[in-house]
């Protein structure tokens, strides 16, 4: 089950996961995430290629939808071992009310309001091959060039929410040529 929310993000009903997304998706609480490592790098993961919505792109480091009663904190940490295998904590809301429409190739879209999380990584990566088909650990300013070559190689969200979140990430990452 997903969250509906108003156009402010607010609760106001619940739908199942399956019939939410379509070709007219109703507006619905989601996150993403952005996974730092002890080293300061930022991984960024490429969609499985079965996965339902922009299949084999490249995005931000896992996404989801809280379920009903669920805090995004929580939800966080339950993506990031369902997706990753991996174990998180110093989660922080970077961008509280970001929220886009976007329509895959298929024709699907997503409606979300979509707060935008940091969140360092305390184990190792084992991910979850139904979920992400590549994983990679880059810099703010690497992440920032490649979205500016390709836009269409990345997910929408990433290429909406990267300019606000990039001077959150400053205090989070070190840049390329930064680490020893």
């Amino acid at each position: 089950m997903v969250v509906l929310v108003d156009h402010l993000g607010d609760p106001i009903g619940v739908q199942s996961k399956a019939d939410v997304h379509g070709q007219s998706t109703p507006r619905h609480l989601a996150f993403s995430c952005h996974v730092v490592d002890e080293r300061g790098r930022l991984l960024v993961t490429r969609r499985a290629l079965t996965k339902k919505t922009w299949p084999g792109v490249w995005t931000n480091s896992f996404c989801g939808h809280p379920g009903p009663g669920e805090s995004l904190e929580d939800a966080v940490r339950r993506r990031a071992g369902f997706e990753l295998g991996l174990t998180v904590d110093d989660i922080t809301c970077a961008i509280a009310d970001f929220g886009y429409v976007a329509r895959d190739a298929t024709g699907i879209q997503e409606n979300e309001h979509c707060p935008v999380f940091i969140a360092r990584a305390v184990s190792d990566l084992t991910p979850n091959p139904a979920e992400v088909a590549q994983t990679q650990w880059t810099s703010a300013s690497e992440l920032r060039s490649a979205i500016d070559a390709a836009p269409w190689a990345f997910s929408p969200w990433l290429v909406e929410h990267f300019p606000q979140l990039a001077p959150h990430l400053a205090g989070h990452i070190v840049e390329a040529g930064d680490d020893d």
